[in-house]
């Protein structure tokens, strides 16, 4: 830890939430003549790079001058009126719940940037690609970083504008559609949540974050909290995603450009469910209490049934149980590897959702290792499926895998070794970050929260450990019928006969996604040391 002065550190907190804003402003800009290099396009992108790393170092220097000994108190925090007639605020502030989301924000955001600049998707002008970039990381920053509840629901909306262009104007086939139902399904689900912060925030008598987390539902009846909790708890299910309300997500990540599908799932998903821990169960317990079951329920069905759609789709299409009902043109019918990965994010996040539904600190601390680790691990996946796409020309399984596999570990051995290990460290392999945030959810569910029905849990708990199980199958499989085949065979995909291997660029946007996905498998206490505090003060009455 280096010490910090308290107002450097609420100076680099907003800094932090600023300077994106500002970068997409100024992308939009023309260059200065000393900063063009080969021209204008290189310079935005060139921009977008210093932009986002100058947001990551101050994430950095915000962890090191965060005090870990008081991280379950708010620190970095200011507070200034914005608009006294209906008591919103301007405050901010983290704690060890919100700051490693920061810190994986500001990540992916730059290695995304770094990986635009090598490889920037066809599309329009770079300049409102990388504007819409950089609005896209200040929504995603700001969401983790407020502490007022109005400030919330605009950092939450801020993301899905850009978000809808990026997937819309940069994205592959069939992207149109695919953008415009994520903007209706997020935008109707941010009615739903906007009209339950109202209630809550009017009936407690603050919108401040931290006081109705410190009044732990105080002076709220049982209905209000009931009604709270449905209303914010709808609007944040749909961006978690949660089953049923999951259905924009696959289209989304098939269409979305390579950067999109890492920002998608590696942090908007994880505002959903941020929202649940910060908001719901510190602020309507009672309203939390009445609906877990029903969270749990879902989640463990998220689990299972992302986990079999994932698995069908891995199989090869004589093998698929709906070919014979689904045109061979209708993404059913396509074992598109992006699309896979998106409905494997399904099941993932189902751990997360079943640990806050336990109500524990075990399962809540695992709800967001978990987090942290699908977010490390899905963005590599996504990254490593891109660039595979970039080569082939195709990320279609079947054409892929052709009859003998695709032969990654002959062809490209390191970017074949890449995707083994981005999949076993997707299935839970004990040593890297996913194993731990799934076995903590499964032990608080074992033990849930007082008043919860105990056998309930233990069929979700079983339920979950199958979808570990499935994840294993279908994960397995795919290593097996991309990486694993005979070089020398024929292939009917033109670009992966000689497929080009890793490229610099691509090593040091990956690398860093690598070595944090084994440092959290090898070494979950630094983050459950730093969250664990803050989880026990949103959840005072809770002994586990």
């Amino acid at each position: 830890m280096i010490p910090l002065d308290d107002t450097v550190l609420q100076a680099l907190l907003v800094a932090v939430v600023a300077v994106p804003l500002l970068g997409a402003v100024a992308a939009l800009l023309p260059a200065p003549p000393g900063l063009r290099g080969r021209g204008p396009d290189q310079a935005v992108l060139r921009h977008g790079v210093t932009v986002t790393g100058v947001v990551l170092l101050g994430t950095v220097l915000l962890a090191l001058g965060f005090d870990h000994g008081r991280s379950g108190t708010m620190q970095a925090e200011s507070d200034v009126s914005w608009i006294p007639a209906l008591d919103v605020r301007l405050h901010f502030g983290v704690d060890g719940v919100s700051l490693p989301l920061l810190v994986l924000t500001a990540l992916l955001a730059f290695l995304c940037a770094l990986y635009s600049y090598a490889r920037m998707p066809a599309g329009p002008s770079p300049k409102a690609f990388v504007a819409l970039l950089l609005l896209l990381e200040c929504g995603t920053l700001a969401t983790f970083a407020v502490l007022d509840l109005m400030l919330f629901f605009l950092a939450f909306e801020m993301v899905l504008i850009p978000m809808y262009f990026l997937i819309a104007r940069w994205g592959g086939q069939g992207r149109e559609p695919a953008a415009l139902k994520f903007i209706l399904y997020t935008l109707l689900g941010s009615v739903v949540m906007l009209l339950g912060l109202l209630l809550l925030g009017l009936n407690a008598g603050t919108f401040d974050m931290v006081a109705i987390a410190r009044q732990q539902g105080t002076g709220l009846g049982h209905t209000t909290q009931v009604l709270a909790a449905l209303a914010i708890g709808l609007g944040l299910a749909v961006k978690a995603p949660m089953w049923p309300l999951h259905s924009w997500l696959p289209g989304a990540h098939t269409a979305a450009p390579t950067v999109g599908s890492v920002l998608l799932a590696g942090v908007l998903l994880k505002m959903g469910t941020y929202g649940f821990v910060r908001i719901v169960l510190p602020g309507v317990p009672e309203g939390a209490h009445t609906f877990a079951p029903y969270l749990a329920a879902f989640a463990v069905v998220g689990i299972v049934y992302g986990s079999l759609a994932c698995l069908a789709l891995a199989l090869p299409s004589s093998d698929r149980p709906w070919r014979r009902f689904a045109p061979q043109s209708s993404p059913a019918a396509q074992g598109d590897l992006k699309r896979l990965i998106a409905y494997s994010s399904v099941g993932h996040m189902g751990f997360v959702l079943l640990g806050i539904a336990t109500l524990t600190h075990t399962g809540v601390n695992g709800a967001l290792y978990a987090n942290l680790a699908h977010g490390l691990v899905t963005g590599l996946l996504f990254f490593l499926v891109g660039a595979l796409k970039d080569r082939a020309g195709t990320s279609d399984l079947d054409a892929l895998a052709g009859t003998t596999g695709a032969a990654l570990y002959g062809r490209a051995p390191r970017l074949g070794g890449l995707l083994a290990f981005g999949a076993v460290a997707s299935l839970g392999l004990p040593g890297l970050a996913g194993f731990w945030g799934e076995l903590l959810a499964l032990l608080g569910a074992y033990h849930p929260a007082a008043g919860l029905s105990r056998p309930a849990f233990l069929v979700f708990l079983a339920l979950g450990a199958l979808g570990t199980l499935l994840t294993a199958a279908y994960m397995l499989l795919v290593v097996r019928r991309v990486c694993m085949g005979d070089p020398a065979a024929p292939t009917s995909v033109p670009g992966l006969a000689k497929v080009p291997d890793v490229r610099g660029v691509e090593f040091a946007a990956w690398t860093p996604l690598v070595v944090l996905t084994v440092l959290a498998g090898l070494w979950p206490a630094a983050l459950l040391g730093l969250m664990d505090p803050a989880v026990q003060s949103l959840l005072p009455g809770v002994t586990r």
